[in-house]
């Protein structure tokens, strides 16, 4: 007799003002995900809390640490396993919903579109990459009229000239007979503007695209503040085609 009217409603004693069966999932159930909060929302990844806190605890805490979602997307793998009540399992199934959150809403450049700007590049990796706590070099590959034949992870880490070294960035190219390259890397910090090392790195890389015949169009810094073209920025000689 659950569901008459003139009984008293239960309540959760331990989230007040709250129906016992009314948690996240229920909630979504009824109502859908967008009336959920952030902490609901992770806790349905987390699936379970540990020792006093349930799930919806657990994700709270972390979130409050973090400092919000953001700070939760771009918290390294080791650091999420660190976190109270998280763990290998709940942090693996955590990173791969961020990740698959950043896919959806990265405006994709397919196998075979053109290229046409260095702000088509941004609008591809910025939600791909403005959370990753660290530096990451990618390698766009594309066909002799500008056409995308796929991307490359060149590297990961602090971006140096031995960690981004001509061989592991032109090696792809050549084996699948790219006439051009775009390379594009993100500044964690969240500034966009070139460092010294991204000129030089840029620079040497180009001068090598030259003797293998593949050449650098373009080197696209992506960051939360927005991106630096090393083109635009004179770094690069301005390629004829459809990038410009």
């Amino acid at each position: 007799m659950s569901g008459d009217p003139s009984l008293p409603a239960f309540r959760d004693a331990r989230r007040p003002g709250r129906l016992a069966g009314d948690g996240p999932r229920e909630r979504l159930t009824r109502d859908g995900a967008a009336v959920l909060s952030d902490a609901e929302l992770v806790a349905l990844v987390l699936r379970t809390g540990a020792r006093d806190l349930d799930a919806l605890a657990v994700a709270a805490g972390l979130i409050a640490r973090r400092g919000g979602l953001h700070g939760v997307a771009r918290a390294a793998a080791a650091e999420l396993r660190a976190e109270p009540g998280v763990g290998p399992a709940k942090s693996a199934s955590l990173l791969a919903a961020l990740e698959i959150g950043r896919r959806l809403a990265s405006r994709r450049l397919p196998q075979g579109a053109a290229v046409r700007s260095p702000a088509d590049v941004h609008r591809h990796f910025h939600p791909l990459l403005r959370d990753v706590p660290h530096e990451r070099f990618l390698v766009v590959l594309l066909d002799g009229r500008h056409r995308v034949m796929g991307e490359v992870v060149v590297s990961q880490g602090t971006l140096t000239a031995s960690l981004v070294h001509p061989r592991e960035v032109f090696r792809p190219a050549l084996r699948e007979a790219a006439a051009a390259v775009i390379l594009v890397h993100n500044h964690p910090s969240g500034d966009p503007a070139p460092s010294r090392e991204d000129r030089e790195i840029t620079q040497r890389l180009a001068r090598a695209g030259e003797i293998l015949g593949v050449r650098v169009l373009d080197h696209v810094i992506v960051a939360e503040q927005g991106f630096c073209s090393l083109r635009e920025a004179g770094d690069l000689d301005a390629p004829s085609g459809n990038v410009g």
